[in-house]
């Protein structure tokens, strides 16, 4: 059996888009890490520890569970889920005009074979005015997502590029999770 390990509606929606036959039992682990972990390492380790966590007590020896976590840097810090709406507006006027880092750290745990990779994506933000940021905080997408947007949702608007792979920024890299499961789940 497929298990994930998260509730993150973006990643029930693309492992059922493939058609996969899996459960949800997000992680319930302690996710903070040191402010002096770099991106890359931390959301390695927090990935890791979400797929430890959910095998220990949720799997089968037999079973594969997969565990993603997503993180957004720019110069030099993190852009975490916004405390409230202000925070939001603060780190959309940052990511306004600039490029920012998406780094998604992956782990599997198959058969108790333990694998991780972290795939990063560079992103560009077009210059947003004061009232754009005002109305897309308004809707409340922005307060419970890395960095204050949701690229697959009205966020979308305000990507004027992405260098790398688009499923990086959704929060589950497809491609490194195939070149670790193989085909033979499809």
């Amino acid at each position: 059996m497929i298990i994930l390990a998260s509730g993150s509606p973006r990643r029930i929606e693309l492992l059922a888009s493939l058609g996969l036959d899996f459960s949800v039992h997000p992680a319930e682990v302690d996710e903070t890490v040191d402010s002096a972990t770099p991106p890359d390492e931390a959301v390695l380790e927090l990935s890791r520890r979400k797929a430890r966590h959910v095998y220990a007590m949720a799997a089968l020896p037999e079973d594969t569970v997969i565990a993603a976590d997503t993180l957004v840097w720019q110069d030099n810090r993190l852009l975490g889920k916004p405390a409230d709406a202000a925070d939001a507006a603060a780190m959309l006027r940052r990511l306004s005009g600039r490029r920012h880092t998406v780094y998604t750290g992956l782990t599997v745990i198959r058969g108790g074979a333990e694998q991780s990779v972290v795939s990063a994506a560079f992103v560009t933000f077009r210059p947003m005015t004061e009232r754009e940021i005002e109305w897309y905080v308004a809707t409340g997408e922005p307060l419970d997502k890395a960095g204050a947007y949701g690229i697959q949702e009205r966020g979308g608007i305000f990507v004027e590029r992405i260098e790398g792979d688009f499923f990086t920024v959704l929060g589950l890299p497809l491609c490194e999770l195939f070149r670790i499961l193989g085909t033979e789940i499809l």
